[in-house]
């Protein structure tokens, strides 16, 4: 082997041991797609009660779009590591840049962040922007408005509107949506016909802050309090799929 071939070899080894081992490899070439927390620009007295929502809002976007198994949507407890360890978010807050950085560094195609606003008026708004991870530069912006109890059916039609906005693969025609739940009030009501499922319902702000919260807890290292609010979840929503995965991955820990 020539002296420059050796060179080469060896620059070729160094860069391999630097590159980061949270890398996050694409699955047969489908698009990888990671979802930043979202900043909170409530306003009113009781703005900072829905601080969960920052953890909640790219869990449930999550959800819904990992439906499309033509994509694949890295895990937010994989993308909340990273950024942990990496001190990458400063002050709670994500902006383009740092979503470009994370995004390299788990080998993500697409990056979603973005902010969300209540008032007191009972308003709700999303706002979400993609970043294409290889230009750094926005590749495309979405917004739903509603009321804040309509937080889940709001999250359901951004993850539609970002799918086809990011020019992804087509979503299954039928996709059920993240807040579907069967709430403790409503599971005995009955069915509508014979034969037919119990009515179901969409988690309602409240319980949607409380999640988030129990998220934020949870990556805080408090297992106890997170355990006791995921718990609370499903006292109400006890089908909440989601609340009952987390509690139990708490209590197997």
């Amino acid at each position: 082997m020539t002296r420059i071939a050796r060179f080469v070899s060896l620059a070729a080894a160094v860069v391999g041991l630097a590159a980061p081992v949270t890398v996050v490899h694409a699955q047969a070439g489908k698009p990888t797609v990671a979802i930043m927390s979202f900043n909170n620009g409530s306003f009113g007295k009781d703005a900072k009660d829905y601080d969960g929502l920052s953890k909640g809002i790219p869990d449930f976007l999550i959800t819904d779009m990992s439906g499309n198994t033509a994509i694949r949507v890295i895990e937010r407890d994989q993308v909340q590591k990273l950024v942990d360890e990496q001190k990458l978010v400063t002050g709670g807050q994500v902006d383009k840049e740092t979503a470009v950085k994370v995004g390299k560094l788990l080998g993500a195609q697409h990056m979603i962040f973005g902010v969300y606003m209540t008032d007191p008026k009972g308003n709700f708004r999303i706002d979400a922007r993609a970043v294409n991870v290889e230009t750094g530069e926005i590749e495309h912006v979405e917004r739903v408005d509603d009321k804040a109890d309509n937080i889940m059916s709001s999250v359901g039609t951004l993850a539609s509107k970002l799918n086809t906005g990011m020019k992804l693969p087509a979503r299954p025609a039928a996709l059920r949506r993240v807040g579907d739940a069967t709430p403790a009030a409503t599971a005995v009501t009955g069915a509508t016909q014979a034969g037919s499922p119990a009515p179901t319902a969409k988690l309602p702000m409240r319980v949607a802050v409380m999640y988030g919260k129990a998220l934020d807890m949870k990556d805080h290292g408090n297992k106890a309090g997170a355990v006791e609010l995921f718990g609370a979840v499903l006292k109400e929503f006890p089908d909440y799929g989601p609340a009952r995965a987390e509690q139990a991955k708490l209590k197997g820990s």
